[in-house]
């Protein structure tokens, strides 16, 4: 198997010679991209094929096909820091990862996985693996469900009707009818869909034994296709929550994201997420927990105001990426992009776009909002210290600002917490003099 990384926007040149791989391999990779729900209309949303290498874009993730595995990582970095390690970048990929989606990845399982030999598909599965076999030592999820079954002695209840038409000829057996614990349950469908996917794309021996094993224990349990599974009918409980987690590792692999595709003789599959969508995501879940008892209400993907009317019809809906509520009202929008940002003596607008500035100051206008925000990736190539720079929007003397910021990903997630908090703390307007306080009756927010 060859396994090759690079990171996003970078390029991997294929061909003959010096090539990192063949072209045959390269147009399957290509492939597999072109079939991502994130190839967009061009097809070249994830990989762009060029005549002499891919180069990748702002998706993230795995693609394999048959003898090749790409992998592309984020450029998390923060500031000043330079050549990061490809294990330190999928480390601090799978934590947003973690955060996003809820998987349940702690930090005394993150430092015992193989960040520098294995690519994150395989780093997912294998935690997946460990996890589900430890689950399933402590005993399978089981439930009563309804069976009608012909038996020599009756067992439950008789079937009078089937009894006396289809069994009229035949009384040596009797129509039962009754209730048995079973394992053939929506939960573990889910988990044997799982298995029995990863164990087509694993490429890792260790992995590999571990989910045969596995497909050993679920062998009682029905094979259904990812698109039949009955996710409605899973209920957790008391008696199966501990089971929450490994649910959301499976939700993932079994996911639009981790598609498998096959065109011809092209095979494979790919686990890809697009970062800008990713990094709004974190950023949200954040700083939900970071405002968490507080009067601050934190909501993404919400509003829905429409800029232009005609008559009672509202058209072109807005969305922003976070607004932050103070009871009714909108005091801070926060929009995501996840681009670099660039050193003020290379670019005295930083690479903020012209676009991005007026879509925040519409926002600011249909929302009423007096403060916005727009917010970038701290990197490497920027001053150790995220950026937050207020500029008055319209008029030098104006009330409302806008204010571009970077937040730096690398550190803890608390470190992320407290930086996201200070970030809020600074952008409120000064004038409102707004205040929030904790559960504790403790003020965090003071004349800000």
């Amino acid at each position: 198997m060859i396994r090759r990384t690079i990171r996003e926007w970078e390029q991997i040149s294929y061909g003959s010679g010096d090539a990192e791989i063949s072209e045959a391999h390269a147009d399957r990779l290509a492939a597999v991209a072109h079939a991502s729900v994130f190839s967009g209309r061009g097809g070249e949303g994830v990989l762009e094929h060029g005549r002499k290498g891919l180069r990748a874009r702002g998706v993230v993730g795995v693609i394999s096909t048959p003898g090749c595995q790409l992998e592309i990582l984020p450029k998390i970095e923060g500031g000043s820091e330079t050549n990061v390690s490809d294990a330190t970048l999928r480390a601090r990929l799978i934590h947003m990862l973690a955060v996003t989606y809820d998987l349940p990845i702690e930090v005394s399982a993150m430092t015992q996985l193989g960040w520098q030999r294995e690519t994150i598909l395989e780093l997912l599965i294998r935690l997946f693996c460990a996890k589900l076999t430890n689950a399933v030592r402590h005993g399978m999820p089981r439930q009563y469900l309804a069976r009608e079954e012909d038996l020599s002695t009756l067992r439950g209840r008789l079937n009078v009707t089937r009894q006396f038409s289809r069994l009229a000829v035949s009384p040596q057996k009797l129509a039962c009818r009754f209730d048995a614990l079973s394992p053939d349950i929506a939960l573990n469908r889910v988990m044997r869909a799982a298995v029995s996917k990863l164990l087509r794309i694993s490429g890792e021996p260790d992995n590999q034994r571990a989910l045969r094993e596995l497909s050993f224990v679920y062998a009682d349990v029905a094979d259904v296709s990812p698109s039949e599974l009955r996710w409605d009918q899973i209920v957790l409980d008391r008696t199966n929550r501990s089971w929450r987690d490994l649910l959301s590792l499976a939700r993932l692999f079994l996911s639009d994201r981790h598609q498998q595709t096959s065109a011809g003789a092209i095979e494979g599959h790919a686990l890809l997420f697009e970062m800008n969508v990713l990094f709004e995501k974190y950023i949200e879940r954040v700083l939900s927990r970071a405002l968490a008892g507080t009067s601050f209400r934190v909501s993404s993907q919400g509003g829905n105001r429409s800029c232009l009317y005609e008559g009672d019809l509202g058209l072109f809906r807005t969305r922003p990426d976070i607004i932050i509520r103070q009871g009714e009202e909108v005091v801070l929008i926060i929009d995501t992009k996840w681009k670099r940002m660039t050193p003020r003596i290379d670019d005295p607008k930083q690479g903020v776009s012209q676009a991005d500035v007026y879509q925040l100051m519409a926002y600011g206008r249909l929302y009423d909002c007096p403060n916005v925000v727009l917010l970038y990736p701290h990197h490497g190539e920027l001053p150790p210290d995220p950026i937050c720079q207020r500029y008055s929007i319209a008029t030098n003397e104006a009330h409302e600002k806008l204010i571009v910021a970077t937040q730096d990903l690398t550190g803890t997630q608390r470190n992320h917490k407290d930086a996201l908090r200070k970030l809020v703390r600074n952008c409120l307007d000064h004038e409102t003099k707004l205040k929030a306080h904790n559960k504790h009756g403790e003020q965090l927010f003071d004349a800000v």
